[in-house]
């Protein structure tokens, strides 16, 4: 009976040729810029280490004094100070755990093959590898030793390598970063995210750094920050020195915690870390104040998707309720001229539940065709946002649940607004019609 009533939609659609292509445009063009809009909502919303998430938590401390009110116990610094991201780094804990920042370079090879450029670089501890699952293609990252030294080693990024190497194994190799000679230990594959998660202050959306260099550099070659600083006092700063012993707060703080167990002991460890720090007169609190969130918790606390992003996605949803009026009244029209006909088909022995289901898999079938055609306008318009707005580039496209998503609002929103025609036509009275004939 389904494929019959198919036929039949499909009758009634070159019957009408004109009006059906009417309704499938607008169903199109409100499922377009649905889409292109819920899209990029989408990718900024989504998970993007779903496996772990719930395992990564970025570390917040409050290391003020209560005098200072602009930080809440639900408002603490998104980033610490660097005195205590090395203890935390350094400690011996039994659980991963990174500090790192963001700082850059002038990369070149010392010579005319390849033209020097500016990139930016995360400066963190080894373990920074395996706690966001990056791969590599070559090498590995740097040993603890080299770590102590502070050697001049850097883990360069698949694109990066390609850049400089040709593409080719380049473990061994040098590459100059401003003028400074750097030993290439490892090559990751390229790291695809969206939302750069493990550091959310300096853009949520750029891309993530492609030189990696040991945490220990920064006070080897006093490495500046190329990402925010905050403060909450004043501070004499004459030298580098004094930088790193302040309570300036520019470096951010990851650990990977398995269970309940292990984030009750390490929350446990940070009120006794900063009970200390305390006693030592760093600060005067009546209790200390931290917090704990994981991956999906901390993209909330930092507003990643704005008010402004779902707005426009209330807007787009909006826009296509007043397509589908549209295409309720046309239904409205075309179904009720089919009126004499459903009434012989009545009489014939067709029952309202046949009648009814006939119309909405008509209907059905002018959301498939508007949702195919959505997609498409859906296409350009991400397009038009990639072209205009660099920043979205790698949010502004349409995964598969996307694409299956598509025709099945149109397919959806078509039943909702096809559901009133069709009752009424269904509801014809056989005799009316046959008085007619």
């Amino acid at each position: 009976m389904f494929f019959h009533y198919v036929d039949l939609a499909w009758r009634s659609f070159k019957r009408t040729p004109v009006v059906s292509v009417l309704m499938v445009l607008a169903i199109a063009i409100g499922i377009g810029i649905t889409m292109t809009s819920l899209s990029v909502y989408h990718m900024m919303s989504m998970d993007p280490i779903p496996h772990k998430s719930s395992k990564l938590y970025a570390v917040q401390l409050d290391t003020m004094d209560d005098g200072e009110e602009w930080w809440t116990e639900d408002n603490l610094p998104t980033q610490i100070t660097y005195k205590d991201a090395m203890f935390l780094n350094d400690v011996d804990l039994p659980y991963r755990k990174i500090a790192s920042t963001r700082t850059g370079f002038t990369v070149h090879m010392n010579s005319s093959e390849v033209k020097p450029f500016l990139e930016s670089a995360r400066v963190t501890g080894n373990e920074f590898f395996a706690m966001f699952d990056l791969e590599f293609l070559y090498g590995n990252a740097w040993s603890k030793e080299q770590y102590q030294s502070a050697a001049p080693v850097v883990v360069l990024s698949e694109s990066i390598n390609e850049k400089l190497f040709g593409g080719e194994d380049s473990v061994g190799k040098q590459v100059y970063l401003n003028d400074e000679v750097f030993q290439v230990v490892g090559v990751i594959k390229e790291w695809d995210i969206h939302t750069k998660y493990y550091d959310l202050n300096n853009g949520s959306f750029n891309s993530p750094e492609d030189l990696f260099i040991p945490l220990s550099l920064i006070k080897a070659k006093e490495l500046t920050t190329w990402g925010n600083t905050n403060g909450w006092k004043y501070q004499e700063i004459n030298s580098f020195q004094d930088r790193l012993n302040s309570e300036l707060l520019w470096v951010q703080f990851w650990v990977e915690l398995n269970n309940e167990q292990e984030k009750q002991a390490f929350s446990e460890y940070l009120t006794n870390y900063l009970a200390e720090q305390g006693t030592l007169g760093r600060f005067e609190r009546e209790k200390t104040e931290f917090s704990l969130r994981n991956v999906n918790e901390w993209m909330e606390y930092n507003n990643v998707v704005s008010e402004d992003n779902r707005l426009l996605v209330g807007l787009s949803f909006l826009f296509l309720t007043v397509c589908l009026v549209n295409i309720l009244a046309l239904l409205l029209a075309k179904f009720l001229r089919r009126a004499p006909e459903v009434g012989v088909r009545r009489a014939l022995g067709a029952s309202k539940s046949h009648v009814f289901a006939q119309h909405l898999v008509e209907v059905s079938m002018l959301g498939f065709f508007g949702g195919v055609v959505g997609i498409g306008i859906a296409q350009l318009g991400l397009w038009g946002v990639r072209s205009t707005y660099s920043y979205f580039s790698a949010l502004a496209t349409m995964d598969l649940s996307m694409l299956f998503a598509a025709p099945m609002i149109a397919i959806v929103s078509c039943l909702i607004a096809g559901a009133i025609p069709a009752w009424l036509v269904c509801k014809t009275q056989p005799a009316i019609y046959l008085k007619t004939q």
